[in-house]
């Protein structure tokens, strides 16, 4: 490759990283809802847009200082309907920020299911009868929120770092996985809850690799990790998936070809087959169906016996990229993040774009 096309290439890479300091989070999906609570935070105020059907748009202010700091909002065929206070308005959509229109904190509720506390812009629609709400986060707080939510209480700073580059890389790689939003809260995309504190380790993972993204061929890496391996980790041939330009050479993973983690399942003739024809798709569909600890990785043997098919394997996840469990006691043995990115994702490079 010319220096001139690797030039042109370095370019698009920084200005790729550059232009996703803001992710598109869709939150809250995996319950489907019908209903959501809103609710301010002691100190700030959020103000609400809507496009009020067949009315315009209307501006609501919720604060506590004014007895209102709340509003639920249903659904209603493609529209929102929101209360607030004894006031019942009919919306197209919503947008919620600050006073200045930029981020602020709030609250989203699922009653009785769930409650979860943002930092960002919120959007919310309706899309076949169900609530779709969207948060706009800072790229640093998406990746902070991420490390804090996919990695083990105990885990070592060191380690933290090198999850927080994957967590950016795949954010900054990967955008536009749904129709609505950018990426989604679940394992679909990359686990995120509440934003952790300043003082926390993956806060401080997040601020002290900030704008550091893996790169192969001059292009950032979509970056993939598993919860552990088998003690080495897999390709996306190896499971059948797509490799999204890094083919994710395999790796060995001392920590868990020593403390494998074993598990034992049953399954079906049919289900058995569909394993070794479709790999991670279908093991992904039966855990969807029959709970996330249905079928914990790919990475197993099968042998019959009178009542069936049963599946003798070890690791959790799809055992590609970085493995959690390894990347924690290489940190423990005194590995930098730098090590453990390079250990886990060969011939990659740790890219610094600049800043606008």
């Amino acid at each position: 490759m010319s220096f001139g096309i690797r030039l042109f290439a370095y370019i698009l890479l920084v200005t790729q990283v550059a232009c996703a300091q803001d992710v598109r989070v869709g939150v809250l999906g995996l319950f489907h809802p019908h209903q959501i609570t809103m609710k301010t935070v002691p100190g700030q105020a959020l103000v609400i847009k809507t496009e009020i059907v067949q009315a315009g748009e209307k501006t609501f202010v919720l604060e506590r200082s004014s007895g209102k700091d709340a509003t639920e909002i249903t659904v209603s065929g493609d529209d929102l309907i929101l209360q607030i206070g004894s006031q019942l308005v009919r919306a197209s959509d919503l947008h919620a920020s600050s006073r200045s229109n930029g981020v602020t904190d709030f609250v989203l509720a699922i009653p009785g299911k769930i409650s979860r506390r943002y930092h960002g812009v919120l959007e919310v629609k309706a899309v076949a009868g169900i609530l779709v709400p969207v948060v706009q986060m800072d790229l640093e707080t998406a990746v902070a929120s991420v490390v804090q939510a996919e990695s083990a209480p105990d885990t070592l700073l060191e380690a933290l770092k090198a999850q927080a580059v994957a967590t950016r890389s795949y954010f900054t790689a990967d955008q536009g996985r749904h129709h609505d939003f950018d990426f989604c809260d679940t394992t679909h995309c990359q686990f995120l809850r509440e934003p952790p504190p300043p003082e926390s380790n993956a806060s401080r993972a997040a601020f002290a690799t900030r704008g550091l993204v893996l790169a192969y061929h001059d292009r950032a890496v979509a970056a993939m990790f598993t919860r552990s391996c088998d003690g080495r980790t897999r390709t996306p041939q190896e499971v059948g998936l797509s490799s999204h330009g890094y083919p994710y050479f395999s790796a060995v993973c001392e920590y868990c070809r020593r403390h494998p983690s074993h598990w034992v399942r049953r399954v079906s003739q049919a289900e058995a087959l569909d394993l070794r024809q479709h790999g991670e798709a279908s093991r992904l569909d039966m855990d969807r169906r029959l709970g996330w600890e249905a079928l914990p990785s790919n990475n197993f043997i099968a042998r019959s016996d009178a009542k069936g098919i049963v599946l003798e394997g070890a690791g959790e996840g799809h055992g590609i990229g970085l493995c959690q469990a390894g990347a924690k006691a290489m940190a423990q043995s005194g590995a930098t993040f730098r090590e453990i990115l390079e250990h886990y994702y060969p011939n990659t490079a740790l890219v610094t774009p600049s800043k606008k």
